[in-house]
C-alpha cells in the first residue's frame, strides 16, 4: 500500500534541511519547494476503515427526510405516498371548502433493515380550491422559510444541539400536475417559480392512466417546454458521480414522471401486485410500461436521497442563510475587501437598533401627545355642547315653569269665580226657600 504526501513546508527540502539566506537589510529570503513523496507502508494502518466508521455512526444516528406534496385536492397525493413507501399512513380526507391554503405536516418513524428514517410528509390542504388563487403559494413559501429560520436559530445559539436536532427543512417538493393533456395552469407556473429557489422540485403527472400514451408523451414535452420558457428551475438528477451518471442522465430525459398510485392489490398470475383494476383491464403500478412510478421511486429514494438532502443544505438553505445574515448587516468583507470584525458589526448594529428604537419611541411619544391634544379638544367640544344643551334645557324648563305658573293662576281664578258663583247660588236658593215657607204660613192662617 502506498501513500502520497504534498510537502508544503516553506524553506525545507526533501531531506528536512532548513535553508535560508540573511542579507544586510535583515530580510530573509526563503526557498519554497513542493515535491511529491511516495511513502510505502510496511503494514496495515487502518484508516481505510474510516468510511465504515462513518456509515456505522450515520446508521446509529438515523436519518430524516421531508417531502412536500403540492397539488390540488383529490389529485392522489396521499395514495402516492402510501404506494411510494409501501405502507398506509394515517390521513384525513380533505374537503374542497377551505377558505385558504394551510400546510399539514405529519412525521412517521420508518425502519428498513437496520436503518431508521424520520419521514415527514407535508400536505397542502386546500391548494387550488379557492376562487381567488392569487396568493395560494404564499403559505407554502412561508412554511419553507419558517423551517429554514428554525434551523438558523438553532445554528446561531451559543449552546446548540444540532446532533439531535430534528431537521424539518423540506428536502424535496413533489409537484402534482393534473392530467389535462394540454398545458400547465398559471397557478402551477407561478407556484413553481416561487418555490424553485427554496426547494428541490420534481414535477409529476398524477393519475397518468387517464391519458393515452401518445398524449402523455406530448404532454411531457409541453410541460418541459413551458417550464424552460418561464425560467422555472426544477431539480436535475446529478451526473457528476460516475456510479450514477448514466442512469441519472437518462432519467433527466423522462421528467416529468407520469405516475399512478394504488393501495389495492390485484392478483396477476401467481402473485399479488399493486394495481388499479378497470372494466377494460388492470394498470400495474410497478410495471414500467404502464407508468413511471418505479423510476420515481428509484431516483427519489434509492439513488438520490442523499443528494437531495445535500442540495437542500448546500444550496437552498445557504441562500436563505446568506440573505438573512446580509439583512442583519453581516458580511464577509467590507468595501475595501478587508476582513470584517464581528464585534464592530455587532456594535454598529446595536447602535443602529438603539437609534431606531429611540426614533420609534420619540414617534410614539409625539403620537401620544398629539392623541392627548386631540382627545382634550374633543372633550372640550363635547363639554361646550353639553353646556349649550344644559342652558337650552334650563331655558326650556324656565319657560315651561312660567307657563305652568300662568296656568295655575288662571285655574285659581276660575276656582275662585266658581266658588263665588256657588256661594251666590246657595244664598239665592236659601232665600227662595224661606220666602216659600212664609207664603205657605200666610195661606194657612
Amino acid at each position: 500500500m502506498a501513500a502520497t504526501e504534498v510537502n508544503t513546508y516553506p524553506s525545507a527540502n526533501v531531506h528536512g534541511e532548513v535553508t535560508g539566506q540573511t542579507g544586510n537589510s535583515g530580510e530573509a529570503a526563503h526557498t519554497e519547494t513542493e515535491e511529491m513523496r511516495s511513502l510505502s507502508l510496511s503494514g496495515h494502518v487502518g484508516f481505510d476503515s474510516l468510511p465504515d466508521q462513518l456509515v456505522s455512526k450515520s446508521v446509529s444516528q438515523g436519518f430524516s427526510f421531508n417531502i412536500l406534496c403540492v397539488g390540488e385536492t383529490g389529485i392522489g397525493k396521499s395514495t402516492l405516498m402510501n404506494t411510494l413507501f409501501n405502507t398506509t399512513f394515517e390521513n384525513e380526507e380533505a374537503s374542497h371548502f377551505h377558505n385558504g391554503v394551510h400546510l399539514r405536516p405529519r412525521t412517521y418513524s420508518l425502519q428498513e433493515s437496520n436503518v431508521d428514517l424520520q419521514l415527514t410528509i407535508v400536505d397542502t390542504v386546500g391548494f387550488g380550491d379557492q376562487v381567488n388563487k392569487e396568493e395560494s403559494y404564499k403559505p407554502i413559501v412561508d412554511y419553507i422559510d419558517a423551517q429554514f429560520e428554525n434551523f438558523l436559530e438553532e445554528e446561531l445559539k451559543i449552546k446548540r444541539s444540532l446532533y439531535n436536532y430534528h431537521d424539518s427543512r423540506i428536502h424535496i417538493c413533489l409537484y402534482f400536475i393534473a392530467p389535462s393533456g394540454h398545458s400547465l395552469k398559471s397557478l402551477d407556473l407561478v407556484t413553481m417559480k416561487k418555490l424553485d429557489s427554496k426547494v428541490n422540485i420534481i414535477p409529476i403527472i398524477a393519475k397518468a392512466d387517464t391519458v393515452s400514451k401518445s398524449e402523455l408523451q406530448k404532454f411531457k414535452i409541453k410541460i418541459m417546454s413551458e417550464l424552460v420558457s418561464n425560467g422555472v428551475q426544477i431539480y436535475q438528477f446529478p451526473t457528476d458521480d460516475e456510479a450514477v451518471a448514466e442512469i441519472n442522465s437518462s432519467m433527466n430525459a423522462h421528467l416529468p414522471f407520469a405516475v399512478i398510485g394504488s393501495s389495492e392489490e390485484v392478483k396477476i398470475g401467481n402473485k399479488m401486485v399493486r394495481a388499479r383494476q378497470y372494466p377494460w383491464g388492470v394498470v400495474q403500478v410497478e410495471n414500467e410500461s404502464h407508468c413511471d412510478f418505479v423510476k420515481l421511486r428509484e431516483m427519489l429514494i434509492r439513488v438520490n436521497m442523499l443528494d437531495l438532502r445535500e442540495q437542500t443544505h448546500a444550496r437552498h438553505y445557504e441562500l436563505y442563510r446568506r440573505c438573512k445574515l446580509e439583512e442583519m448587516g453581516f458580511k464577509d468583507t467590507d468595501a475595501d475587501s478587508e476582513p470584517f470584525s464581528l464585534q464592530e458589526t455587532y456594535v454598529a448594529k446595536r447602535r443602529e437598533f438603539i437609534g431606531e428604537l429611540q426614533m420609534k419611541e420619540e414617534q410614539m411619544r409625539q403620537m401620544f401627545v398629539n392623541k392627548v391634544k386631540e382627545t382634550e379638544a374633543e372633550l372640550k367640544e363635547k363639554e361646550r355642547e353639553l353646556h349649550e344643551r344644559f342652558e337650552m334645557l334650563k331655558r326650556t324648563h324656565q319657560e315651561e315653569k312660567r307657563s305652568l305658573e300662568e296656568m295655575r293662576r288662571d285655574f285659581e281664578e276660575e276656582m275662585n269665580t266658581f266658588n263665588r258663583r256657588k256661594v251666590a247660588a246657595e244664598t239665592l236658593q236659601s232665600l227662595q226657600g224661606s220666602t216659600g215657607l212664609k207664603k205657605d204660613k200666610e195661606k194657612k192662617t
